[in-house]
């Protein structure tokens, strides 16, 4: 299951540089971009300045916005304005979180096997342990009462901190999390990278843990090519994490060489990374904040589209849609009772008829890293994450995709359901 689920990536993403009939996904950029991106080149200033400073602002703008019958945010009363940084990547940004955090060799974090690698590895790489919570039964998020159970048997374990992963942009259960780590006296870190704009009557999510994280690569509700971006309301940890993004130097590269102040006086008060986002990729993010939006309202319509088709049919169940739910990704599972064919000849028959797809996630304990590591992290003990896992697919859905795209997606699910259905 575990190769055919990577070979099923593999081919999709080389389908879709054929030109496929309906591609999985393709970013929405225009002249809008184009010409930020000339600006900046064109400015002699390349690296991190002035315009990703810019695009840290207004992002923290974005998620300042009040969300109609909101409420303050679940682990603080803080109502400031988050505090962004702007990083080359969702896994950056998690490593400087978890870093700002505490979590380092003797302490642990818990997450959800249901995620993309990063979520983990960011834990490993400094050093932490992990421990996994399954997801709940009807949905692709951590189940609460999993984590809790977990900080319940592991009392002697310094479990830093639970990180949540809000799937395909459908918002986990936060208040019951928040909850939980404040009864535990852990932090929050949200990985945010489907997630944006998720609006709950909690505030957005990325904004309801200590520490949340946002993913801006190719795929993503906007993009800059690569990157993320990281925020807190916490001015400590932000902080930490400033000095640690730029290799734990106390002056930014822009303040250097544009400030009064000498160039060469800075001094290095941390062994940190190198993490930060170049202004080109800001450029491109400051446009694509801009219609951030619109870009959702397009998502929502096609959502609307494929939720209509899929309503009736016996063989496919269209995904959990909670409150906030950004629609980053469209997880169709197949019923396999109904059907004579598992996941992946279903996938595969979608892909022969042009269809663009992809699996999310293959769940982390088939991975052979997570296997050694970890010998008792077996499918047996996460039912519901490997039952998620063996029959979802996740179909296209982009701004510019058009109905008639939708349509040719819809017919193709329905012809293979039809055709194999017993």
């Amino acid at each position: 299951m575990l190769l055919s689920a990577l070979q099923l990536q593999t081919e999709a993403s080389m389908s879709d540089a054929d030109s496929l009939k309906v591609p999985f996904s393709r970013p929405s950029i225009g002249k809008e971009e184009e010409n930020a991106v000339l600006a900046v080149m064109r400015s002699g200033w390349l690296t991190t300045g002035k315009t990703a400073a810019a695009f840290e602002q207004e992002f923290s703008q974005f998620l300042s916005k009040p969300v109609p019958g909101g409420t303050q945010s679940c682990c603080t009363i803080n109502t400031a304005a988050p505090i962004c940084l702007a990083v080359n990547s969702n896994t950056s940004g998690m490593l400087l979180a978890m870093d700002a955090c505490g979590i380092g060799p003797g302490t642990a974090v818990i997450t959800t096997p249901y995620t993309f690698v990063s979520t983990a590895m960011c834990a490993r790489h400094l050093g932490a342990d992990v421990f996994f919570a399954d997801i709940e039964k009807d949905s692709y998020s951590i189940d609460p009462a999993a984590v809790e159970e977990i900080l319940k048997n592991h009392t002697e374990s310094k479990i830093k901190a639970v990180v949540p992963v809000h799937i395909a942009g459908n918002v986990c259960k936060m208040k019951e999390l928040c909850s939980i780590a404040q009864k535990y006296g852990i932090r929050v870190i949200e990985d945010a990278a489907h997630s944006f704009p998720s609006r709950t009557g909690l505030g957005y999510a990325g904004t309801l843990g200590d520490v949340g994280v946002f993913s801006f690569y190719a795929t993503k509700t906007i993009t800059t090519a690569e990157g993320g971006m990281v925020c807190t309301k916490d001015q400590k940890l932000a902080r930490h994490m400033e000095v640690m993004r730029m290799n734990g130097m106390d002056r930014t590269a822009w303040d250097r060489y544009t400030s009064p102040r000498a160039s060469w006086e800075y001094d290095i008060i941390a062994a940190g990374y190198k993490f930060n986002m170049p202004d080109i990729l800001a450029a491109i993010g400051r446009e694509q904040l801009k219609k951030a939006d619109l870009f959702y309202e397009k998502r929502k319509h096609i959502v609307d589209v494929y939720n209509k088709a899929f309503a009736g049919l016996d063989f496919v169940q269209p995904p959990p849609d909670d409150e906030g739910n950004a629609w980053h990704l469209y997880l169709l599972r197949i019923i396999p009772e109904k059907l004579s064919i598992d996941r992946d000849a279903f996938a595969r028959e979608l892909q022969k008829q042009g269809i663009g797809i992809s699996v999310h996630f293959i769940p982390l304990f088939h991975f052979t890293y997570c296997k050694r590591l970890y010998p008792e992290f077996t499918p047996d003990r996460f039912p519901n994450a490997e039952r998620q896992y063996s029959t979802t697919i996740t179909i296209p859905l982009w701004p510019d995709m058009t109905e008639k795209m939708a349509g040719q997606v819809i017919e193709a699910v329905i012809q293979t359901g039809v055709r194999h259905h017993v």
